[in-house]
């Protein structure tokens, strides 16, 4: 995976849909290590700006110098749910021509085994995203009841056997810390039944998602920062979502559909007061990759993008 590391997903749909305007303004709200932002910028007149957000300190010391110098471009350390913040401060409320997030976790944070996320590559179970924040995955397991292991591993991974690797997890503890993504991934294979052990998919990847979105609270942060795009996006503004597996996509689909329908108490009815009307319109169905751009980027698989304009 460590050739996809710079590759950004859905590039040429992404700058389709937010429909570029030279001298706009856009906010990447998920930087990671800037293959949207740059290819955004090189659209871009001298007049035009790019504000982009990520919360993960490796990524801002990552960034390109030659981005970091053009005086179109601010890069700021926080999270996308500071959104709005970020936004007024600059005094762009409502101004914004284009709003970029690409969720989850990047390819970088998957190759560094330092960073804990993968459970292909030994090393400290760690998975925040900023690891100036917060507790490791490593300290939290040491302390999590088993019910609400249980719990967290249905419903942000959405794991049938969580039963059993919550009572593994908490057994092994008691006479060990578990400190390695492997041992927590051996845990998971050896806790789950024979015939889920001989499936293509690794049996711990539902955990270590379970885990990684409850420890950096990326569906709390989705939910934040969607909501608060409708208040910084200008009218005719698009919004641009990429998602990699069902919980975020279901969160987006949601927002977009329920947000691009009529007020329910004036639906079918010919006029309906400015602040009735919806706040979006669907741009276009869903988007997903190329077998080209799989076959180039293993990480495009599971990628699904989303687009909104805003309409009032």
């Amino acid at each position: 995976m460590s050739s996809n590391a710079h590759v950004p997903v859905l590039l040429g749909p992404v700058l389709q849909g937010l429909r570029i305007n030279k001298d706009g303004v856009y906010v990447d709200a998920t930087f990671g290590r800037g293959g949207h932002s740059s290819a955004i910028l090189g659209q871009l007149s001298e007049a035009g700006r790019l504000i982009a957000i990520d919360r993960d300190p490796e990524a801002i010391r990552q960034a390109p110098k030659s981005m970091i110098d053009d005086p179109r471009f601010e890069l700021i350390r926080g999270q996308c749910a500071q959104l709005e913040k970020f936004v007024s401060e600059r005094r762009l409320n409502r101004k914004v021509d284009g709003l970029l997030l690409d969720l989850g976790v990047s390819s970088p944070q998957l190759d560094e085994p330092g960073r804990g996320f993968s459970f292909l590559r030994d090393g400290p179970l760690d998975m925040r995203m900023d690891p100036d924040e917060g507790l490791s995955a490593a300290d939290w397991l040491q302390q999590v009841s088993e019910s609400e292991l249980r719990n967290i591993l249905k419903k942000y991974g959405e794991e049938s056997h969580a039963t059993r690797i919550a009572r593994a997890v908490v057994s092994i503890r008691e006479n060990s810390p578990i400190t390695r993504t492997s041992e927590l991934a051996d845990i998971v294979r050896n806790a789950v039944p024979a015939k889920s052990r001989a499936q293509k998919k690794h049996p711990a990847t539902k955990t270590f998602q379970a885990i990684r979105v409850f420890l950096n609270d990326e569906l709390g942060q989705l939910e934040a920062v969607l909501e608060q795009s409708l208040r910084v996006l200008k009218k005719g503004g698009r919004l641009c979502v990429i998602s990699f597996h069902s919980l975020e996509d279901r969160i987006v689909k949601r927002f977009m559909r329920d947000n691009s329908r009529d007020s329910e108490q004036y639906r079918g009815m010919p006029n309906i007061p400015a602040e009735f009307l919806p706040a979006l319109q669907l741009v276009a169905k869903p988007i997903v990759a190329t077998d080209e751009e799989i076959a180039a980027n293993v990480r495009a698989r599971s990628a699904r993008l989303r687009i909104a304009e805003r309409t009032s």
